[in-house]
């Protein structure tokens, strides 16, 4: 084949430090179109981007070019700087954890992910960021130490 043709679909979440509260809805939209800036960037446009008010859902398709650890790297580094602007939250204190996850979506499964993140305030009702991440833990198979996620 002459021609390079990838297509990774990824479903990427972390959250604030500590999971401090500071992503405030009038900000959300802002920050989200800001992350799809960045996304867009990479080479990695975003097909939906949502969150709560301690972590965000980012549904993207991954470069060929690029490796996951850098566009997780740039975005987190890019909007944080973002959110300690007069655009942003103004808030210096604002933080991402240091880690993420990032779990890989079949096309087939790509509406229901992309209505998952959408409805990320209505599932916050009912359910925390902890134990919405321990129910995809388990949903994708992946082994995890619960002494090394939440920091």
């Amino acid at each position: 084949m002459s021609q390079s043709l990838v297509k990774n679909l990824i479903h990427l979440t972390f959250s604030t430090k500590n999971r401090r509260p500071y992503i405030v809805k009038d900000i959300r939209e802002p920050l989200f179109a800001y992350q799809a800036g960045i996304l867009y960037q990479w080479d990695s446009p975003a097909i939906v981007i949502g969150g709560f008010e301690d972590h965000v859902h980012i549904l993207f398709s991954l470069s060929r070019n690029h490796p996951l650890k850098k566009i997780v790297e740039e975005v987190k580094d890019g909007s944080s700087k973002w959110m300690k602007t007069s655009d942003g939250t103004c808030n210096m204190l604002f933080q991402w954890q240091s880690g993420y996850a990032g779990f890989s979506v079949s096309q087939s499964n790509l509406g229901k992910v992309k209505d998952y993140i959408e409805c990320q305030v209505e599932h916050h009702r009912k359910m925390t960021f902890q134990e919405e991440l321990r129910l995809l833990f388990q949903r994708h198979g992946m082994e995890y130490d619960e002494r090394y996620v939440w920091g």
